[in-house]
């Protein structure tokens, strides 16, 4: 009996020694659980690492060895000791992304362009950022703690219905739109406005973007120059809501008007473009690109190198004054804590003085951080753009209004070069005056899209009802003389074998 008990008590003990072991095993599997989180942004917008370029700023020294997202893995599991793995992947263009996210492509995290995160947030496919991602208080919160007042207060102040664009987006890089030229062949007066679309004293010199979106709010700057100009509009009370109006336009007389004017600039330029707009400034093919002001860093950087000297020029009528940020998408992130956490802890990493720089020094762009009071980004405009202190044609060249919101703040305030206010500093910091004239592209409805989306296909394929009428009556004609040909041709042959002898045998 003994035997038996002592048989079975060492059984239980064996049972409970496997039990404990298994829930030991089983909780040391859940607290190394890898988080997959699945990015996508777009094309060469982010650090992938392996330069060499030392940045030594006074701050410190900067250097990207790895790429930013291995760094962002390790740094996450350093911070908040979870493994993360990120799945990054890229976009052509934010219709791309969209079109991806429809099909059933699914994301975690991406990086939209201003009116397209705005449609994402009107048809409720993002998770708002949490209430811990504001936090001040946390130091690993770079986002808030550093992102640019003059950023923060245009997100704040930006509704797609009732709901703040802030809430759900976290600004990335952000810029204007405007025109890279050569100052040999055109002066900064004619690249200063819209009317350079339609110059014939350009044609075939200029490219524009091969994007519906920016090229369609270009033309509208065009359309509407005029009145853009007068003293009453640009001293109206409601200057900014009334430009933001007129350059986000979509009825159907305004959608018809660009598509004539489309019609003429398709005459005039080189080329429709995305990226090649870029090297064929540099190879001298064309003398003004329509671009980004993040590419028109990258354009200018690349001509200097053979020295060429281009420059940048926003026109005077107004401009685009866009902003890409960071959401999350609500059947990604799916309710999941973890997923949250790593997706806000990217948006943060990235915005890290140190890695702001990187980010700036790699692709061109200009991030929408200004760093707080953390002096790394300043540093590394005056380590960019600071004139030598034997250089002469210097100014003051002010930009309070990013870091603190006040422009007469002389502490933001650097020393450049005179040709740089219409070169790179200029394209990466335009100057308060330009941004009062510039508009946020706003996400257009269903029925806007549309009408947009027709006038894109008219002018980006063989549009049947801009072929002029002697053309028809031309084809017409020809159509007429072919089939009269064909119908002679068959009598002939008919006529002729009538004419064969009876009795005529074929040898």
């Amino acid at each position: 009996m003994m035997k038996r008990l002592l048989t079975i008590l060492l059984a239980l003990l064996i049972l409970l020694s496997f039990s404990f072991t298994t829930s030991i095993s089983a909780f040391a599997e859940d607290k190394n659980e890898v988080i997959t989180l699945r990015i996508s942004n777009c094309e060469e917008y982010i650090d992938l690492g392996d330069w060499n370029e030392v940045i030594d700023l006074d701050s410190g020294d900067i250097v990207g060895k790895n790429s930013m997202i291995v760094d962002f893995e390790n740094w996450f599991y350093r911070t908040y000791h979870k493994r993360v793995k990120v799945e990054y992947s890229t976009f052509g263009t934010n219709e791309d992304l969209y079109n991806q996210i429809t099909l059933g492509d699914e994301f975690d995290l991406v990086c939209p362009s201003d009116y397209m995160g705005m449609k994402m947030i009107d048809e409720g496919m993002l998770l708002p950022l949490s209430k811990e991602f504001f936090d001040e208080t946390d130091k690993n919160n770079y986002y808030i703690n550093g992102v640019s007042p003059y950023i923060k207060d245009l997100m704040d102040n930006t509704t797609i219905g009732d709901e703040s664009w802030s809430k759900y987006s976290a600004g990335y890089m952000w810029g204007t739109m405007g025109f890279v030229y050569n100052p040999d062949v055109v002066t900064n007066e004619e690249a200063s406005t819209w009317k350079l679309f339609e110059n014939t004293k350009f044609s075939r010199q200029l490219t524009v973007k091969d994007s519906i979106r920016d090229t369609y709010f270009g033309v509208l700057g065009l359309i509407y120059a005029d009145e853009l100009s007068t003293d009453e509009f640009k001293n109206s009370k409601d200057y900014n809501q009334r430009i933001t109006e007129v350059m986000n336009d979509t009825s159907v007389e305004t959608v018809n008007k660009a598509e004539k004017e489309l019609q003429k600039i398709k005459e005039n330029v080189y080329s429709f473009e995305t990226d090649s707009g870029k090297a064929d400034m540099v190879s001298g093919k064309v003398s003004v690109n329509f671009q980004w002001s993040g590419d028109a860093v990258y354009t200018l950087d690349q001509a200097e190198e053979d020295d060429c000297y281009f420059e940048f020029a926003v026109p005077e009528e107004s401009s685009n004054l866009w902003c890409d940020g960071w959401v999350m998408l609500k059947d990604g992130i799916g309710g999941n804590k973890d997923k949250q956490l790593a997706a806000e802890a990217f948006i943060n990493f990235l915005s890290r003085p140190d890695n702001v720089v990187r980010n700036m020094y790699y692709i061109g762009y200009t991030s929408c951080i200004s760093g707080g009071d953390d002096d790394t980004i300043l540093d590394y405009i005056n380590w960019c753009y600071a004139a030598e202190d034997d250089e002469e044609d210097t100014v003051n060249y002010p930009l309070g209004f990013f870091f603190t919101g006040d422009n007469n703040d002389k502490k933001y305030v650097i020393k450049t070069t005179e040709d740089q206010t219409r070169r790179q500093l200029y394209a990466q910091y335009p100057t308060e005056d330009v941004l009062n004239r510039c508009a946020v592209m706003m996400f257009f409805d269903d029925d806007a899209n549309t009408r947009i989306n027709q006038m894109w296909i008219n002018i980006r394929c063989f549009n049947l009802a801009t072929v002029p009428n002697y053309v028809w009556i031309s084809f017409c004609a020809f159509v007429l003389i072919i089939a009269l040909m064909i119908f002679l041709f068959k009598s002939r042959g008919r006529i002729f074998r009538k004419r064969i002898p009876k009795g005529y045998k074929k040898v």
